[in-house]
């Protein structure tokens, strides 16, 4: 199974936990679609990496999805000429999200995506780089895996990820950083486990220890809690089959404090806008505390 089916799996776990509210969060989904075609970023813009997050709610709570609405809006694209390694690994996520991404685009997506490729064999969101990062490592086999293709020099992928390990017993984005970040160990967790090495469950004390008031920092000494960092720690977790009973509650909580009653979720304390990207993120935290 592909990583944006799994991760979609486990969000479509939430209305366990959401109950009546999961009708809000469809309704502020829907509400965020803009008539242009796609959904709208945290400027009221439309765009194609939020249209990524605003698709994956409905297919989470499974509402019905405006699928010649949005499939006019990818199509505008064609195959992502323009479009950085970000915006075009959405493109092809979002496509397979609506069924599967069109044959006669295969081919000038993955020639993009390739594009990206680092002199060491991985990914990285710049072009040019000598060395992959794990987000980059990240877009790119699950971009592949919606393309339904091989990955090329996947080996190689595999030794640049695990490069980015650091000497704390984290991930970083990049390498030569002394410290890992929680989004950096969750992309590599991710990419290791997809290419047949999976981390060990005792890796997991490191995410563990970057719990703080029921959620989970970015980086150690972060002056807060965000809701994707907590997400996707919960989910790295999960994929490694460590035991959440002992943090379920004080995550519950902590998530709890982040829900908006219009449907959606802020991505941290300090935040005041609402979008679909965090929305998902809180579909995902729920859906490995539901497990």
């Amino acid at each position: 199974m592909s990583m944006r089916l799994e991760m979609l799996q486990t969000a479509r776990l939430a209305p366990r936990l959401l109950s009546d509210a999961s009708e809000l969060v469809a309704r502020f989904t829907l509400d965020q679609l803009h008539p242009q075609g796609g959904f709208v970023d945290r400027g009221g813009d439309c765009d194609l990496y939020y249209t990524v997050f605003g698709l994956g709610n409905l297919l989470a709570l499974r509402q019905t999805v405006p699928h010649e609405t949005l499939a006019g809006y990818l199509q505008r694209f064609d195959a992502g000429a323009e479009l950085d390694l970000i915006h075009r690994c959405a493109l092809v996520r979002a496509w397979a999200g609506l069924g599967a991404v069109p044959a006669d685009l295969r081919d000038g997506l993955a020639a993009g995506i390739e594009a990206y490729r680092s002199d060491d064999g991985g990914f990285n969101e710049t072009r040019g780089e000598a060395e992959g990062s794990a987000y980059g490592a990240f877009l790119a086999v699950a971009a592949y895996q919606d393309l339904e293709r091989d990955l090329p020099q996947a080996e190689r992928v595999l030794a640049s990820v695990q490069a980015l390990a650091t000497a704390d017993g984290g991930f970083s984005n990049y390498r030569g950083l002394p410290v890992g970040t929680t989004p950096a160990f969750s992309a590599a967790e991710n990419v290791l486990r997809a290419l047949g090495q999976p981390l060990d469950a005792d890796r997991a004390s490191w995410l563990m220890d970057r719990r703080q008031h029921g959620g989970f920092l970015a980086v150690p000494g972060a002056p807060m809690p965000d809701l994707l960092s907590t997400a996707v720690a919960l989910y790295a977790l999960t994929a490694m089959q460590v035991s959440l009973d002992i943090i379920r509650e004080p995550c519950l909580d902590y998530i709890d404090t982040l829900w908006v009653n219009t449907g959606a979720f802020y991505g941290n304390w300090g935040d005041d806008i609402l979008d679909c990207e965090y929305t998902f993120y809180g579909l995902l935290a729920l859906g490995c505390l539901a497990l």
